[in-house]
C-alpha cells in the first residue's frame, strides 16, 4: 500500500515525465472546448457564419463558381474544401452545403442547389456524388470585396494556402438566416428574419447610433421562418427577448377551414412550424388518433404536393374549428417554441450573448471597416498606376530619344532612369511598351486616365478623412441590398405573419382531449379507487380487498373532473380519463394524491361549477364554500376547512333552498336562515349549533315553503311544513330543541 506505482520499465526511463492528471485534463479539456466554441459551434457576428459555411462558401468562389456560370457537382466541392481548408470529415461538409441549399432551412439560400438536397419531410439529400451546386446572389453579397484586402487572411491547417478569417458581407447573414449550435457549456439558437427589415433597421441605426431594441422592433417585428407559420408572442415578450438577447418565439401552423357544402367543413393546413419534420407530425397525431387522444378529429390526410397541404376531418360538422385546433396546438408539434440565444462570437474571438441593437451595430462597424479596406485597397492601386501613367508621359513626351537609348545603350534601364529621374517600375512599364502603344492616340487617352485616377484619388481621401461620408456609403450599400430583397420580391416578401392566440375557454380545449365514454367512479373504505367501464347501477357484485368495502360509487363521463374531500379538510381533483381502470381492485388514493396517513375520504362526486356545497367539522363549525373553489391543480390538493384533532371534516352537503336544519348528537333540531352562514373559501367556519357536550350528527338544506323532509330506516317518508317547523325555528349557533316524533334513532335525515 501507499508505494508509489510506476510504469514498467522499458530502458528508456529517462524520457518519462510524471504529470498532475486534473492539470492535464483541465488544461487539455479546456483546449477542445475552446476549439468548439471557436472553430465550430458559434457563428461570427460579422458575416453570420461558422468556419465550415465560411470555407465552402470561399472554395466555392476560388473554384468560380458564380451564380451565372454552370453548376459544378458538390462532390469536387466538398473535396476542394476538405483537402483545402477543412480537414473534417466529408459528410459533415456535406451535411453543411446540402443546408445552405435547403429554402425550408434557411430564409436566403448561400447555395443554388440543382438535384435532391431533402425535404421538408426530413428526407436525406442524395450523395454527394448525384447533386450539384454554386452560388446565389447572397453568397456573392457575403464575398463581395474579398479581393481587395477587405478582410484579413489566415494559414489554412496545412499552411500551403490561405483562408479569410471573416468574409466582407455585405448581406446581414447572421440574423437574415439565423444559426443554431452546441458548443461545450454554451449553445446559441438565432431564428431567421426578414432582409428587407433588417436593412431598415440597419439605415435607423446609422442615423441614430443609440436608438434603443423598442425603437428597432418597429422595422423589425420579429423572426421571418423560411417555412411561415404564425407567431402568437405578444410585442412585450418580443421586445424583451431582443434586449437580453435569451427568450424564445411561440410559432404556429396556418390553417384554414374549407366548406365543403351542407355545413361540413375540413381544416387545411399551409405552413407548419419551422425545424417541425411534415412526415413525423402526420405521424405523431396518426398516434394521438388511434390512442384516442383527439376525439373531436376524425382523420387526417396529407394532401401535400410541392405546397404543404394537410387535411384535418373533424368528428362531427358541430365540432368548433378553433377548439379543434387548439387541442392540437397543445398536443403537437403544430405549435412549437423556437428559442432565442443570440450568442455569438464578437469581434470573432469573444462568445457573449449580445441584444438586438449591438449584434447590428457590429456588423455595420464591420461594413465600414471593409469600406475603409477596400478604399485604402483602391487607393494604392491608383497610386501605383499613377505612378506608372506618370512615367509614361515623360516617354511620349520624348520619345525620340527613349528610342535612341534603348537603340544604342547597352543597358537602357539605368541610363534612363538617371536622364528623367524615373523609378524602376515607370521605366520597366516604358520598356515593356508594344511598338503599336506608339501612336498619337495613346498619349490623349494616358493623359485622360491620369485625370480620372487623380480625381477618383481625391474622391477616396475624401471618403477616408470623413466619418459621415464613410456612413453615407454603407447606408448606399445596405440600400442596394434591401432593393435586391425588397418586400416586393418573391424572395423578399415576408413569410410569418403575426397574431394573438384566439381567446378560448381553456375548460372547453381540456374536454376536447378527452374521450367521452361513462364510467362508474368506486372508492372502498381503505381508500382505493377504480373507474369501471359503463354505469353500474348494482354496486353489489363488486369485489374488494378483504376487510375492505364499498365507501361511495357514482356515475360519471370521462370528461368530469371528480373532486374528493378528506377528514382534514383537503380537497383532490382527478380527471375522469385518469383514474385507474377496473381491473382488479384499482390503485390506493395515496398514490394518487398527496393525502396524508392520518386522513380518510369523506366524500367524492363529479365536480359541477355552478354548486355551492356546506361544508361542516364534527365540533358543529360550517361555513358554505362555491364548488369552484374545490379545484386543485396539483398532487397536493387543496386546504379547503382548517381542522386539528381531535377534530375532522364530517359532512360536506349541496347547498339548495334557504334554510339549513341541523341537528346534533344530543338529539336537538335546529332550523336558522341559510344567510347566516357565511361564503368563505377557505377557513374554519362559524358555530352552526351549540353543545353541551358531543357534536354534530347530520345537517341539511332546505327550502322552508317545501318544508323539511326526512326519511326513517323504513324507507317512511315525513315532512314538516313551514308552519310545524316554528318551534325549531332560530338563530345559528342555539342548542335547538329535542327532534319531533319519528325522526330516525340515526340521527340522520336518511333513515
Amino acid at each position: 500500500m501507499g508505494q508509489e506505482i510506476l510504469p514498467p520499465s522499458g530502458g528508456d526511463d529517462d524520457h518519462i515525465q510524471p504529470v498532475d492528471l486534473k492539470a492535464a485534463l483541465e488544461q487539455r479539456y479546456l483546449a477542445y472546448a475552446l476549439s468548439t466554441i471557436m472553430h465550430r459551434a458559434l457563428p461570427d457576428v460579422r458575416d453570420g457564419l461558422k468556419p465550415v459555411h465560411r470555407r465552402i462558401v470561399y472554395a466555392m468562389n476560388e473554384m468560380g463558381l458564380r451564380p451565372n456560370s454552370a453548376f459544378r457537382k458538390c462532390a469536387k466541392i466538398v473535396g476542394e474544401v476538405m483537402g483545402n481548408y477543412h480537414p473534417h470529415g466529408d459528410q459533415s461538409i456535406y451535411d453543411a452545403l446540402a443546408r445552405l441549399a435547403q429554402d425550408f432551412s434557411q430564409r436566403y439560400t448561400l447555395v443554388n442547389g440543382q438535384g435532391n438536397f431533402g425535404n421538408i419531410d426530413g428526407d436525406s439529400p442524395a450523395a454527394m456524388r448525384y447533386t450539384e451546386s454554386k452560388m446565389t446572389a447572397v453568397s456573392e453579397l457575403l464575398l463581395e470585396g474579398i479581393d481587395q484586402d477587405a478582410v484579413d487572411f489566415r494559414d489554412t491547417y496545412d499552411e500551403s494556402n490561405s483562408e479569410p478569417v471573416v468574409l466582407p458581407g455585405a448581406f446581414p447573414n447572421l440574423l437574415a438566416n439565423g444559426s443554431s449550435g452546441i458548443a461545450v457549456g454554451m449553445a446559441t439558437s438565432i431564428p431567421s428574419h426578414n432582409a428587407h427589415e433588417l436593412c431598415d433597421a440597419a439605415l435607423h441605426l446609422i442615423k441614430h447610433p443609440d436608438a434603443t431594441v423598442e425603437k428597432l422592433v418597429e422595422f423589425i417585428p420579429g423572426p421571418d421562418f423560411p417555412t411561415g407559420g404564425i407567431i402568437i408572442d405578444n410585442r412585450e415578450s418580443i421586445i424583451e427577448s431582443y434586449r437580453t438577447g435569451r427568450g424564445g418565439f411561440r410559432v404556429r401552423a396556418k390553417w384554414q377551414t374549407e366548406d365543403l357544402g351542407r355545413g361540413g367543413y375540413q381544416i387545411v393546413i399551409t405552413e407548419i412550424p419551422f425545424q417541425v419534420q411534415k412526415s413525423r407530425l402526420i405521424e405523431k397525431i396518426a398516434e394521438l388518433l388511434i390512442a384516442r387522444k383527439l376525439p373531436l378529429l376524425e382523420d387526417i390526410r396529407d394532401e401535400s404536393a410541392e405546397d404543404i397541404r394537410v387535411v384535418l376531418v373533424p368528428k362531427t360538422r358541430s365540432v368548433d374549428p378553433t377548439i379543434l385546433m387548439e387541442s392540437m396546438f397543445k398536443l403537437t408539434e403544430l405549435e412549437s417554441r423556437f428559442p432565442l440565444n443570440m450568442n455569438v462570437l464578437s469581434m470573432g474571438r469573444i462568445p457573449r450573448v449580445m441584444a438586438l441593437n449591438e449584434v447590428l451595430k457590429e456588423w455595420l462597424d464591420h461594413r465600414r471597416e471593409v469600406l475603409q479596406r477596400r478604399s485604402r485597397f483602391r487607393l494604392a492601386a491608383i497610386d501605383r498606376r499613377l505612378e506608372i501613367l506618370s512615367g509614361l508621359l515623360v516617354a511620349y513626351l520624348n520619345i525620340d530619344e527613349v528610342i535612341r537609348i534603348i537603340r544604342e545603350e547597352d543597358e537602357p534601364k539605368p541610363v534612363m532612369m538617371a536622364r528623367w529621374d524615373l523609378t524602376d517600375n515607370q521605366v520597366e512599364a516604358i520598356l515593356n511598351m508594344r511598338l503599336r502603344a506608339l501612336r498619337k492616340l495613346e498619349e490623349f487617352e494616358i493623359r485622360k486616365e491620369f485625370d480620372e485616377l487623380t480625381k477618383e484619388k481625391g474622391e477616396i481621401e475624401a471618403l477616408l478623412s470623413s466619418d459621415d461620408k464613410q456612413w453615407q456609403t454603407v447606408a448606399w450599400e445596405i440600400g442596394e441590398v434591401k432593393k435586391k430583397f425588397a418586400k416586393a420580391t418573391e424572395v423578399g416578401r415576408r413569410r410569418t405573419q403575426f397574431a394573438d392566440a384566439p381567446e378560448t375557454d381553456e375548460e372547453a380545449i381540456q374536454q376536447a382531449m378527452i374521450e367521452k365514454e361513462p364510467i362508474t367512479v368506486v372508492i372502498s373504505e381503505k381508500g382505493w379507487i377504480r373507474a369501471l367501464k359503463g354505469h353500474i347501477a348494482d354496486t353489489a357484485a363488486l369485489t374488494f380487498k378483504e376487510g375492505d368495502g364499498l365507501k361511495i360509487a357514482f356515475p360519471a363521463q370521462t370528461t368530469d373532473k371528480i373532486l374528493i374531500v378528506t377528514t382534514g379538510g383537503k380537497a383532490f381533483t382527478l380527471g375522469g380519463d385518469k383514474l385507474p381502470g377496473g381491473r382488479g381492485h384499482g390503485e390506493p388514493l395515496r398514490i394518487i394524491v398527496d393525502m396524508d396517513n392520518d386522513q380518510a375520504v369523506l366524500t367524492a362526486f363529479v365536480h359541477d361549477p355552478s354548486r355551492k356545497q356546506l361544508i361542516v367539522s364534527t365540533a358543529g363549525n360550517g361555513f358554505v364554500v362555491p364548488e369552484a373553489e374545490l379545484v386543485a391543480n396539483t398532487r397536493k390538493g387543496k386546504q379547503i376547512m382548517n381542522v386539528g384533532l381531535p377534530e375532522e371534516t364530517q359532512l360536506l352537503v349541496p347547498v339548495s333552498g334557504d334554510h339549513v336544519a341541523v341537528v346534533g348528537e344530543n338529539r336537538k333540531l335546529l332550523v336558522f336562515p341559510l344567510a347566516q352562514v357565511p361564503e368563505m373559501s377557505r377557513g374554519k367556519g362559524v358555530r352552526l349549533q351549540r353543545y353541551k357536550d358531543g357534536g354534530i350528527s347530520d345537517v341539511r338544506c332546505f327550502a322552508i315553503s317545501d318544508g323539511l323532509v326526512w326519511e326513517d330506516s323504513a324507507g317512511r317518508t315525513f315532512t314538516k311544513s313551514k308552519d310545524e317547523l316554528v318551534e325549531w325555528l332560530a338563530d345559528r349557533a342555539t342548542a335547538g330543541r329535542t327532534v319531533p316524533k319519528g325522526f330516525p334513532r340515526s340521527g340522520k335525515f336518511a333513515g
